[in-house]
C-alpha cells in the first residue's frame, strides 16, 4: 500500500492556499466516517508520482497526518488548467465494513491467444471502467477478462467477471456488456503457400520467353507473313506456265 506524509493546515484564505502551493506542497481535504474533515498539506513531487502510477483513484493510500497513519481513498484531483500540476485533492476515509462506491478499470490479457484478433478482429471495449459497491478491504485492484479463444462476434458481459459475494456492481437489474470483439471492415485474406507463388512465377516466365523474339530479329506480324505467302506464290507461277 502506497503512503504519503500530511501535515494539518490552518490556511482558508485564497492567497494561504497559493502560499502553500508555491512552496512546493498540495492542499487536501480529508472527509468521511464520524471524524471532523481534516485539512492537510502533502507533498506535490510525491502526490505526482502515486497519480502518474495506474488506478491512483481506485487504490487506497495511506496518510501519515502528524504521525497518526489513516487509510484514504483519492475521490477527486483537481489540476490547473495551464500546468496541468495538481492543485487540490479529496480523500475519503476508509472505514473497515464501510462500503463504498468506486470505478475499477478493466484489464485484458492474452491479445496473442485471441483467433478473432488474429483473424483481423477489433476489440470493442464499451466500458474501461465499471462501477463497483464493496467493503473498502474488498476493493479489486482491476477486472480482468481473458481473450484466450475468443472469436469474432463474442461479448464480454459482467455475469463474465468472477466477483467476490460481498462485491457488485451498482448497475442492477441487466446483464450489461464490457467488451466485444466485432469483425474487421475488410477481412484478412489467407495467405498463399511458397510453394503457389513460386508456380505461377515459372508459369509467367515461359509464358513470356515463348513470345519473346530472337535477339536480332524483328518480331514477325500479319502484314510479314502476308507478305511472305504472296511471294511463295508468284514463285511457283512460272514453273506452271512451263508445263
Amino acid at each position: 500500500m502506497n503512503s504519503l506524509e500530511a501535515n494539518i493546515r490552518e490556511n482558508n484564505t485564497r492567497g494561504q492556499l497559493n502560499t502553500i502551493r508555491d512552496n512546493g506542497d498540495v492542499p487536501a481535504i480529508i472527509y468521511g466516517g464520524k471524524s471532523e474533515n481534516q485539512k492537510v498539506s502533502i507533498s506535490k513531487k510525491l502526490l505526482q508520482v502515486l497519480i502518474d502510477k495506474e488506478n491512483f483513484l481506485s487504490n487506497i493510500i495511506t496518510l501519515n497526518v502528524n504521525g497518526e497513519a489513516q487509510n484514504v481513498l483519492p475521490r477527486e484531483v483537481k489540476y490547473h488548467i495551464l500546468t496541468d500540476e495538481p492543485t487540490h485533492v479529496d480523500f475519503l476515509r476508509v472505514l473497515p465494513g464501510v462500503k463504498i462506491k468506486i470505478e475499477v478499470p478493466v484489464n485484458f490479457i492474452n491479445h496473442e491467444k485471441s483467433p478473432g484478433l488474429k483473424r483481423g478482429g477489433v476489440l470493442n471495449i464499451v466500458r474501461r471502467q465499471v462501477e463497483l459497491k464493496c467493503p473498502s478491504e474488498k476493493i479489486p485492484a482491476s477486472l480482468t477478462l481473458d481473450l484466450e479463444g475468443i472469436d469474432i462476434g463474442e461479448s464480454f458481459k459482467i455475469s463474465s467477471v468472477k466477483l467476490d459475494p460481498e462485491v457488485v456492481p451498482t448497475i442492477q437489474g441487466r446483464d450489461f456488456v464490457i467488451a466485444t470483439l466485432a469483425a474487421p471492415t475488410v477481412m484478412k485474406e489467407p495467405e498463399k503457400p511458397a510453394e503457389a507463388e513460386v508456380a505461377e512465377g515459372e508459369e509467367g516466365a515461359e509464358g513470356t520467353e515463348a513470345a519473346a523474339p530472337a535477339e536480332g530479329e524483328k518480331p514477325s506480324t500479319d502484314s510479314d507473313k502476308k507478305d511472305g505467302d504472296d511471294k511463295k506464290t508468284a514463285e511457283k507461277k512460272p514453273s506452271e506456265e512451263k508445263k
